[in-house]
């Protein structure tokens, strides 16, 4: 399965590198990094730009219920691929910045959500889009946990501030190709927008 990941995730980036965040799936020690501090006790998570699954199977390996997981994925294929492997799982083939207008469940019905999405290739209007739709879903306490494969949070100071947001990294790997960090991502106050 790894190699056929591989090669579907390769010929994904090939054909929109800017969309496809990596050129190889997330390997275990990355999942299980980016999924360290969710329990099936945090509730229903939402999983944006899933891929192949590998942090959705980390989730699962957590103990975290299948038909408990939102998959919101972009990509037909890998949207076509995540329902063979989760079944059980919702899966919604769509651009997580419209996530809003999607009605998963109502607001607050979410515990975290994770989301393995390229923001820093996205127009900024973009990320406030999928911040919004996710801390929409979230209920208070909830997290949105988001990876980068850059040494800083790829969510800008800017757009943290505005929609009153704090960003802490909980971790990093060198054993991912490529090397990752993962940061949690929650409320700080009330926005000015108060929108999220």
């Amino acid at each position: 399965m790894r190699a056929s990941d591989n090669w579907s995730f390769f010929r994904a980036w090939i054909g929109a590198p800017l969309r496809v965040a990596s050129v190889t799936p997330s390997g275990t020690v990355l999942a299980d990094l980016m999924t360290q501090e969710i329990t099936p006790e945090t509730g229903p998570v939402i999983e944006l730009g899933p891929g192949t699954g590998a942090f959705t199977q980390a989730l699962i390996r957590r103990g975290m219920p299948e038909h408990d997981l939102t998959l919101v994925e972009c990509g037909a294929d890998f949207a076509q691929l995540l329902e063979m492997r989760f079944p059980e799982a919702r899966v919604h083939w769509m651009d997580a910045s419209r996530i809003r207008e999607a009605a998963f469940f109502e607001a607050g019905g979410a515990g975290a959500v994770i989301s393995g999405l390229p923001v820093l290739s996205m127009p900024p209007r973009k990320v406030i889009a999928i911040l919004r739709g996710a801390f929409g879903y979230l209920r208070p306490g909830g997290v949105f946990y988001q990876v980068t494969y850059t040494t800083r949070c790829p969510i800008p100071k800017t757009i943290l501030e505005r929609l009153g947001l704090r960003a802490t990294r909980i971790g990093s790997t060198l054993r991912n190709i490529p090397p990752a960090s993962v940061y949690r991502i929650a409320r700080h106050r009330p926005s000015r927008s108060s929108l999220v």
